[in-house]
Protein backbone atom coordinates (compact mmCIF):
# COMPACT_ATOMS: atom_id res chain seq x y z
CA UNK A 1 0.00 0.00 0.00
CA UNK A 2 1.09 3.54 -0.68
CA UNK A 3 0.89 4.48 2.99
CA UNK A 4 3.69 2.10 3.90
CA UNK A 5 6.23 4.09 1.90
CA UNK A 6 5.25 7.56 3.02
CA UNK A 7 6.64 9.65 5.89
CA UNK A 8 4.66 9.33 9.13
CA UNK A 9 1.90 11.84 9.71
CA UNK A 10 3.92 13.23 12.62
CA UNK A 11 6.46 14.42 10.06
CA UNK A 12 3.92 16.80 8.57
CA UNK A 13 3.54 20.31 10.01
CA UNK A 14 0.60 20.56 12.39
CA UNK A 15 1.29 23.82 14.22
CA UNK A 16 0.08 26.55 11.86
CA UNK A 17 2.78 29.09 11.02
CA UNK A 18 5.52 27.63 13.22
CA UNK A 19 7.84 27.73 10.24
CA UNK A 20 7.15 31.40 9.56
CA UNK A 21 9.10 32.52 12.60
CA UNK A 22 11.25 29.43 13.12
CA UNK A 23 10.47 29.19 16.83
CA UNK A 24 7.86 27.87 19.22
CA UNK A 25 4.53 29.57 18.87
CA UNK A 26 3.40 31.96 21.59
CA UNK A 27 0.97 30.60 24.11
CA UNK A 28 2.32 27.04 24.03
CA UNK A 29 4.01 27.13 27.45
CA UNK A 30 2.26 25.40 30.39
CA UNK A 31 -0.21 27.57 32.24
CA UNK A 32 1.75 27.22 35.46
CA UNK A 33 4.70 28.95 33.87
CA UNK A 34 2.62 31.86 32.57
CA UNK A 35 2.71 35.18 34.39
CA UNK A 36 -0.47 36.11 36.27
CA UNK A 37 -1.02 39.28 34.26
CA UNK A 38 -1.58 39.48 30.50
CA UNK A 39 1.55 40.66 28.74
CA UNK A 40 1.58 42.62 25.52
CA UNK A 41 2.73 40.33 22.68
CA UNK A 42 6.09 41.06 21.13
CA UNK A 43 5.97 42.28 17.49
CA UNK A 44 6.91 38.88 16.08
CA UNK A 45 4.38 37.10 18.27
CA UNK A 46 1.57 39.42 17.22
CA UNK A 47 2.38 38.77 13.54
CA UNK A 48 2.04 35.04 14.15
CA UNK A 49 -1.24 35.54 16.03
CA UNK A 50 -2.62 37.52 13.10
CA UNK A 51 -1.66 34.83 10.60
CA UNK A 52 -2.97 32.04 12.82
CA UNK A 53 -6.31 33.80 13.15
CA UNK A 54 -6.51 34.43 9.41
CA UNK A 55 -5.84 30.73 8.74
CA UNK A 56 -8.54 29.69 11.23
CA UNK A 57 -11.06 32.09 9.69
CA UNK A 58 -10.40 30.54 6.28
CA UNK A 59 -11.60 27.21 7.69
CA UNK A 60 -15.06 28.59 8.47
CA UNK A 61 -18.04 28.04 6.12
CA UNK A 62 -18.86 31.01 3.96
CA UNK A 63 -15.42 32.59 4.32
CA UNK A 64 -15.40 33.73 0.70
CA UNK A 65 -13.77 37.01 1.63
CA UNK A 66 -12.22 37.97 4.93
CA UNK A 67 -12.04 41.67 5.69
CA UNK A 68 -9.47 43.32 7.91
CA UNK A 69 -12.36 44.54 10.06
CA UNK A 70 -13.49 40.95 10.69
CA UNK A 71 -9.93 39.84 11.33
CA UNK A 72 -9.36 42.69 13.78
CA UNK A 73 -12.61 41.83 15.57
CA UNK A 74 -11.49 38.22 16.00
CA UNK A 75 -8.23 39.43 17.54
CA UNK A 76 -9.99 42.12 19.59
CA UNK A 77 -7.73 44.84 18.23
CA UNK A 78 -8.22 47.78 15.89
CA UNK A 79 -7.59 47.59 12.15
CA UNK A 80 -4.82 50.12 12.68
CA UNK A 81 -3.13 47.60 14.99
CA UNK A 82 -3.06 45.06 12.15
CA UNK A 83 -1.32 47.53 9.87
CA UNK A 84 1.41 48.08 12.42
CA UNK A 85 2.53 44.53 11.63
CA UNK A 86 1.55 44.15 7.97
CA UNK A 87 1.53 46.82 5.30
CA UNK A 88 -1.58 45.31 3.68
CA UNK A 89 -3.93 42.35 3.75
CA UNK A 90 -2.06 41.00 0.73
CA UNK A 91 1.06 40.87 2.88
CA UNK A 92 -0.84 38.79 5.43
CA UNK A 93 -1.76 36.26 2.76
CA UNK A 94 1.86 36.28 1.62
CA UNK A 95 2.76 35.21 5.15
CA UNK A 96 0.50 32.17 4.76
CA UNK A 97 2.03 31.40 1.36
CA UNK A 98 5.52 31.58 2.83
CA UNK A 99 4.46 29.00 5.41
CA UNK A 100 3.06 26.72 2.69
CA UNK A 101 6.17 27.00 0.54
CA UNK A 102 8.66 26.47 3.34
CA UNK A 103 6.74 23.57 4.88
CA UNK A 104 6.09 21.67 1.65
CA UNK A 105 9.46 22.09 0.00
CA UNK A 106 11.33 21.32 3.20
CA UNK A 107 9.52 17.96 3.30
CA UNK A 108 9.95 17.40 -0.44
CA UNK A 109 13.69 18.03 -0.26
CA UNK A 110 14.02 15.61 2.64
CA UNK A 111 12.18 12.79 0.91
CA UNK A 112 14.06 13.28 -2.39
CA UNK A 113 17.37 13.02 -0.55
CA UNK A 114 16.21 9.98 1.41
CA UNK A 115 14.44 8.00 -1.34
CA UNK A 116 16.40 6.70 -4.34
CA UNK A 117 13.43 5.50 -6.38
CA UNK A 118 12.03 8.21 -8.65
CA UNK A 119 8.59 6.56 -8.73
CA UNK A 120 8.39 6.45 -4.94
CA UNK A 121 9.60 10.06 -4.73
CA UNK A 122 6.75 11.19 -6.98
CA UNK A 123 4.11 9.26 -5.04
CA UNK A 124 5.37 10.62 -1.74
CA UNK A 125 5.39 14.19 -3.05
CA UNK A 126 1.72 13.89 -4.02
CA UNK A 127 0.72 12.45 -0.66
CA UNK A 128 2.73 15.05 1.28
CA UNK A 129 0.86 17.83 -0.56
CA UNK A 130 -2.54 16.28 0.03
CA UNK A 131 -1.85 15.44 3.68
CA UNK A 132 -0.66 18.99 4.28
CA UNK A 133 -3.87 20.40 2.79
CA UNK A 134 -5.99 17.95 4.77
CA UNK A 135 -4.31 18.87 8.06
CA UNK A 136 -4.42 22.62 7.28
CA UNK A 137 -7.88 23.28 5.73
CA UNK A 138 -7.49 27.04 5.66
CA UNK A 139 -4.15 26.69 3.87
CA UNK A 140 -5.71 24.40 1.28
CA UNK A 141 -8.03 27.25 0.28
CA UNK A 142 -4.99 29.44 -0.25
CA UNK A 143 -3.20 26.73 -2.24
CA UNK A 144 -5.98 26.34 -4.80
CA UNK A 145 -6.71 30.08 -4.93
CA UNK A 146 -10.24 30.04 -3.48
CA UNK A 147 -9.15 32.39 -0.69
CA UNK A 148 -7.32 34.66 -3.13
CA UNK A 149 -10.11 35.44 -5.60
CA UNK A 150 -10.72 38.95 -4.28
CA UNK A 151 -7.12 39.62 -3.29
CA UNK A 152 -4.12 41.03 -5.17
CA UNK A 153 -3.38 39.16 -8.39
CA UNK A 154 0.25 38.63 -7.42
CA UNK A 155 -0.90 36.19 -4.74
CA UNK A 156 -2.57 33.92 -7.27
CA UNK A 157 0.49 34.18 -9.49
CA UNK A 158 2.71 33.11 -6.61
CA UNK A 159 0.60 30.02 -5.94
CA UNK A 160 0.73 29.19 -9.66
CA UNK A 161 4.52 29.35 -9.39
CA UNK A 162 4.32 27.04 -6.37
CA UNK A 163 2.56 24.35 -8.40
CA UNK A 164 4.92 24.92 -11.34
CA UNK A 165 7.76 24.15 -8.95
CA UNK A 166 5.95 21.06 -7.67
CA UNK A 167 5.42 19.83 -11.22
CA UNK A 168 9.08 20.46 -12.05
CA UNK A 169 10.18 18.29 -9.13
CA UNK A 170 7.72 15.58 -10.16
CA UNK A 171 9.17 15.62 -13.69
CA UNK A 172 12.67 15.12 -12.32
CA UNK A 173 11.58 12.20 -10.15
CA UNK A 174 9.48 10.60 -12.87
CA UNK A 175 12.25 10.91 -15.43
CA UNK A 176 14.44 8.84 -13.09
CA UNK A 177 11.63 6.30 -12.88
CA UNK A 178 11.18 6.17 -16.66
CA UNK A 179 14.90 5.76 -17.25
CA UNK A 180 15.08 2.99 -14.65
CA UNK A 181 12.20 1.23 -16.42
CA UNK A 182 14.02 1.42 -19.76
CA UNK A 183 11.75 3.95 -21.45
CA UNK A 184 12.99 5.23 -24.80
CA UNK A 185 11.21 8.56 -24.21
CA UNK A 186 11.79 9.28 -20.49
CA UNK A 187 11.38 13.05 -20.77
CA UNK A 188 8.06 12.83 -22.62
CA UNK A 189 6.77 10.15 -20.26
CA UNK A 190 7.80 12.16 -17.21
CA UNK A 191 6.16 15.36 -18.47
CA UNK A 192 2.84 13.62 -19.10
CA UNK A 193 2.63 11.88 -15.73
CA UNK A 194 3.92 14.91 -13.78
CA UNK A 195 1.18 17.03 -15.34
CA UNK A 196 -1.45 14.43 -14.42
CA UNK A 197 -0.19 14.15 -10.84
CA UNK A 198 -0.18 17.92 -10.39
CA UNK A 199 -3.73 18.11 -11.75
CA UNK A 200 -4.72 15.34 -9.30
CA UNK A 201 -3.36 17.36 -6.36
CA UNK A 202 -5.05 20.60 -7.40
CA UNK A 203 -8.34 18.87 -8.19
CA UNK A 204 -8.51 17.01 -4.89
CA UNK A 205 -7.67 20.13 -2.89
CA UNK A 206 -10.37 22.04 -4.79
CA UNK A 207 -12.91 19.32 -4.01
CA UNK A 208 -11.85 19.37 -0.36
CA UNK A 209 -12.37 23.13 -0.15
CA UNK A 210 -15.64 23.20 -2.10
CA UNK A 211 -17.11 20.34 -0.03
CA UNK A 212 -16.66 22.29 3.18
CA UNK A 213 -13.68 20.05 4.02
CA UNK A 214 -15.83 16.91 4.01
CA UNK A 215 -14.30 15.13 0.99
CA UNK A 216 -10.81 14.34 2.19
CA UNK A 217 -8.13 14.83 -0.47
CA UNK A 218 -6.36 11.59 0.53
CA UNK A 219 -9.40 9.32 0.14
CA UNK A 220 -8.90 6.45 -2.33
CA UNK A 221 -5.51 7.90 -3.18
CA UNK A 222 -3.70 4.57 -3.44
CA UNK A 223 -5.41 3.25 -6.61
CA UNK A 224 -5.16 6.64 -8.34
CA UNK A 225 -1.44 6.91 -7.63
CA UNK A 226 -0.85 3.27 -8.53
CA UNK A 227 -2.34 3.84 -11.98
CA UNK A 228 -0.36 7.01 -12.56
CA UNK A 229 2.85 5.49 -11.22
CA UNK A 230 2.34 2.50 -13.50
CA UNK A 231 2.27 4.81 -16.51
CA UNK A 232 5.59 6.34 -15.45
CA UNK A 233 7.35 3.04 -15.84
Amino acid sequence: MIRTILPPMSALPESPLAHVVGQALPGTAPEAAAPPSRKRPKPGERRVQILQTLARMLEQPGAERITTAALAAQLEVSEAALYRHFASKAQMFEGLIVFIESSIFSLVNQLVEREASGAVQAQKIVQVLLQFGEKNPGMSRVMVGDALVFEHERLGARMNQFFDRVESQLRQSLRLAAEAAGSTTPTVDAQAVASAMTALVVGRLHRYSRSGFKRLPTEHLEPALSRLAGRSG
